[in-house]
């Protein structure tokens, strides 16, 4: 593909002489543009690619799959029964869910608390060994809670400690209406990952929750866990079409706009990123226009000695693509470190700078997240040494234009 004499031009124009220096400067900036667009595109493709699938791990992980909610209709025993048998290999649970108020330590603190029947607690995966940091589940009974963890730091309790929870129905007595307030025995402290699901979430038994939001086994909502959440929407239009007087939904319909977001974002930032290898990529134009210009020369002579236009148009070529290929390949190693070690990275800067990188409150998770894909890594691999490539090849062309008698003549 490349002859001896080709290969030995390259080389020749990647070790430019003294006077050459800014031949070498121009050169050194093409290798670091490329190369840190590179790792800078692989890096926040990673981080982009880790908050997608955490977040989504989250979303199926502490959240229903199908929700089957009473509409004209209440969910009957049978028909959860009928469900449960047919649709063996999911769990399907009892719950009810509706706002409350927390009134601690002079701190009033909006709630979702969500009823869930203890035979099926099994059943949830937010419940695992894993997810419980304090207490346990096995005393999660009759005016009990479990809380979050992020909840439990508001609120400055722990396990043992109790919680006055004031309801949004209201009792009657001689003053008029008054809202309904009981307290419950903190049992067990839970920490999901998700920072907002963490402070806003309190689980009661189905009991409580229907004794303290004056409800009934009428008003329960059934919770689907598939096998399979991807395929969350076709169960959801079976179930659906067996009973149309109830309200039937999937997680992706309630996270539709959230997923969307995060895809547009990520291909927004793909786009804007693939600048910089193309702006590092004029570099090489100008570098190699430089070295042509100032080897007009050389070339006239080589002209002279036989070699081809096209052989020398190679070995310019093959200068500008080196360039392109080892700042690509440097690029692809640093940015897969980096992504790699990017919570600990993270943290050095949090604590060196003092900064808080990264908020939980903002961003929803704990940590900052890393997924590395080798399809990624291919697509912005092969865009930066095509880049390289049509950066090296258009400027080789000036050879062409060069002619040896012109060059030569005073000389």
């Amino acid at each position: 593909m490349f002859n001896t004499i080709e290969k030995l031009i390259t080389v020749r124009n990647l070790k430019p002489k003294k006077k050459e220096g800014f031949l070498k400067v121009i050169s050194i900036f093409s290798f670091l543009g490329i190369m840190l667009g590179v790792a800078t595109l692989i890096i926040v493709m990673s981080v982009m690619n880790g908050f997608r699938t955490e977040l989504t791990d989250k979303i199926l992980g502490f959240n229903p799959h199908i929700t089957i909610k009473p509409y004209n209709n209440n969910v009957s025993q049978d028909f959860y029964l009928n469900i449960r048998n047919e649709y063996k290999n999911s769990n399907i649970i009892k719950t009810f869910s509706s706002e409350a108020v927390i009134m601690m330590n002079d701190k009033a603190k909006g709630v979702l608390v969500r009823g869930i029947d203890t035979n099926q607690i099994d059943e949830i995966k937010l419940f695992n060994n894993n997810n419980i940091i304090d207490g346990t589940i096995l005393n999660f009974k009759q005016n009990t809670v479990i809380i979050g963890k992020q909840l439990a730091i508001e609120l400055g309790v722990v396990v043992g400690d109790r919680i006055n929870i004031m309801s949004s129905t209201s009792s009657s007595t001689l003053l008029g209406l008054v809202p309904k307030q009981s307290v419950y025995k903190i049992v067990s402290v839970f920490s999901s990952g998700l920072y907002d699901y963490d402070r806003n979430v309190v689980f009661f038994t189905i009991n409580d929750s229907f004794s303290f939001f004056e409800k009934s086994e009428n008003d329960i909502v059934l919770e689907m866990y598939v096998k399979d959440p991807l395929n969350a929407d076709r169960y959801k239009d079976e179930i659906q079409r067996k009973n149309p007087n109830l309200f039937v939904t999937s997680w992706s319909d309630l996270n539709k706009s959230f997923l969307s977001a995060l895809k547009v974002e990520r291909n927004v930032m793909f786009l804007i990123l693939t600048l910089i290898i193309i702006v590092a990529a004029f570099n090489i134009i100008s570098g190699l226009t430089i070295l042509i210009k100032n080897k007009t020369k050389e070339i006239a002579i080589l002209k002279a000695l036989g070699l081809s236009k096209q052989s020398i148009i190679k070995s310019f070529f093959l200068t500008g693509f080196l360039i392109g290929l080892i700042a690509t390949i440097a690029g692809v190693l640093l940015g897969i470190i980096f992504s790699i070690y990017i919570e600990e990275i993270r943290q050095f800067l949090s604590s060196v700078f003092n900064l808080q990188i990264f908020p939980e409150d903002v961003y929803f998770l704990d940590k900052m997240p890393s997924e590395i894909n080798v399809n990624s890594i291919l697509l912005i691999s092969i865009f930066s040494i095509i880049i390289s490539s049509l950066a090296s090849f258009f400027p080789s062309l000036v050879v062409t234009k060069i002619e040896p008698i012109k060059a030569l003549k005073y000389e």
